[in-house]
Formats: structure tokens, sequence, C-alpha cells
């Protein structure tokens, strides 16, 4: 059995991402008025997988000259910076923290909201790209959260067909594409720009579905601190281009260096496949994390401030 068989929400919702992200393109050119537009001063905003997919896309958005883009977890965002336009992403529509920030910007922020699951709050308060074809069964979010940066991508000018043909040969690949990843007892993700969040959504992949020891930093920052952590039986996993000396700096370690010459997004999926077989071997059910729900919806005792 390989780690893409379809014994799972989790599996088959993770090799449908080639085709969705491919897809993503026609729903990115249908909503492109309710998108960031060029030189607008945007916030994006997301919680858990949603905030490292805003990360992404606000530094991407910024990198390639389209305008200022910060990304928010909500209960930390300073909306009064003169935004001209909210962002939020939210697979559920239900979440908490999320719901709050569009209902206090209202009328004074335009704001468009991207979910997959209709007849939700999020969708009552800001203007909906709605894509319930890419909702999951599983707790832990895959294809939402890359199609949602696919679809953002897209409407950013780039084209995603590289992308999604790596994404699909590593599907093919199995467990085959692992190497010392399939035995590691810990993991250091790196990245560089917009790869810090895909590097951030990695750790929290593996740590969500296998209970694995992760962490991720800025690739320049492994030098300061997080080197003293890797040792032999350990993987350093870089996305993006490697910044000088730092395979050697891996390699005086003993640890494992991952890095394919592929799009980012397309190595995410890797990370998905092994989440997949570290679970399996760890007797664990992927689709359903210890301790976590498909959404975060809070008491307003517990709801943030207003």
């Amino acid at each position: 059995m390989t780690a893409s068989a379809p014994t799972t929400h989790l599996a088959t919702e993770v090799a449908s991402q080639p085709a969705n992200w491919l897809a993503a393109r026609e729903t990115a050119e249908r909503f492109t008025a309710s998108l960031p537009q060029a030189g607008e001063k945007v916030a994006v905003v997301g919680c858990g997988t949603s905030l490292y997919m805003a990360q992404a896309y606000a530094a991407l958005r910024e990198e390639q000259g389209h305008g200022i883009t910060d990304a928010w977890t909500p209960t930390e965002a300073r909306i009064g910076r003169g935004y001209d336009r909210l962002l939020a992403i939210t697979r559920s529509g239900t979440t908490t923290e999320v719901v709050d920030l569009l209902t206090q910007v209202a009328g004074r922020i335009p704001a468009t909201v991207i979910s997959s699951s209709p007849g939700t709050p999020a969708l009552e308060v800001a203007e909906p790209i709605l894509m319930p074809e890419v909702d999951e069964k599983s707790v832990v979010q895959t294809r939402f959260a890359t199609t949602t940066l696919a679809l953002l991508r897209w409407h950013l000018g780039e084209d995603l067909s590289r992308a999604a043909e790596h994404a699909q040969r590593i599907i093919e690949a199995g467990e085959s594409a692992f190497g010392p990843a399939l035995s590691a007892d810990q993991f250091t993700f790196v990245g560089r720009g917009w790869t810090n969040g895909v590097a951030q959504e990695a750790a929290l992949k593996l740590r969500e579905s296998a209970q694995l020891w992760t962490e991720s930093y800025p690739m320049m920052e492994y030098r300061h601190g997080p080197l003293s952590i890797s040792a032999p039986g350990r993987v350093v996993w870089a996305f993006g281009d490697l910044v000088p000396g730092f395979a050697e700096d891996v390699a005086v370690t003993g640890a494992d260096l991952m890095h394919a010459d592929i799009d980012p997004l397309a190595d995410l999926v890797r990370v998905h496949l092994l989440c997949l077989a570290r679970a399996r071997r760890a007797g664990l059910d992927p689709d359903a994390p210890r301790n976590l729900t498909r959404s975060i919806i809070l008491s307003p005792a517990d709801a943030p401030p207003a």
C-alpha cells in the first residue's frame, strides 16, 4: 500500500490537489474583482493553516510588487493601518475570531472571504468566494489550503501548471519520495520569503497528523539556535532555494537535508503524503488528530474582546 492509497478522507483529499490547483485558475478569473487589486494595501487573516497560507500569499504579493500586504491572525490584526481591503481565509466559515473581525470591519473596509463551507456566518459578513469542491471531511486541512494559495497565485499572474505536474509525480511515487523522512524522529522545516509560510504549514501538518516533533524557521535563522537540535536520524527540510553554505551546515550535524528543485507547493504535498505514512505507522487516525476539531467556535465568555 502506498501513502497515497485513498483509505482515509485525508488520502483522498491529498490526491485531488493537482486537479484542484488547475481548476482554481477559472475560480481566480471569475472572482478577480473580489480579490486584491494591484496597488491596494491589504490585510490577510486566518487561523492555523489559513494563517500560514495568508503569510505565504502576503510575501508573494509584496515580492511581485502588487502592494503592501500584511498577514495576521485575527486577534492580533492591527486593522487601523489604512488597509484598502481585508481578505479572510476560513475553511469552515465559522471560526469565531475570523467572523468577529469581519463583523467589526463591515461597512468600513471592503472585505472578501474565501471558504469551502456554504451557508456559514463568514459568508454573510464579507464578499464570498466559495469553493465547496475543495471542502474536506478530514480535520487536517490540505486541499482547501493549497487550492486557496493556488487561486491567489493564479490571480497574481502565476501559472500553476508545473506545480500541479510536480505534485502529481510525487503522489504517484508514494513512499519512495520520502527517503530518510519515513523514519526520522525530528523535523526542522525552513523557508525563504513566501516559503516561510509553507515551512510553518509543513511543521503543523506533521504535528497534527502524526504527533511528531517539528519546528520551522526562516532559513537564515537556522544557524542562530535551531542548528543545535539537528543530529543523525533527524531531518532538515528546506523549501525554496538554499542559501549559500546551508547544505554544508546541515551536513556537519549529521542530519539529513531534504530539498527538491520543484515548486514548494508541490513539495508540501510530499509532506501531506508523509503525514499519512507516519500516522499509519504510529497507529493514528490522520483524519482525527488528538484534541482537534474542524472549527474553533468560542463561547461568548471565551471570545476575543471587540
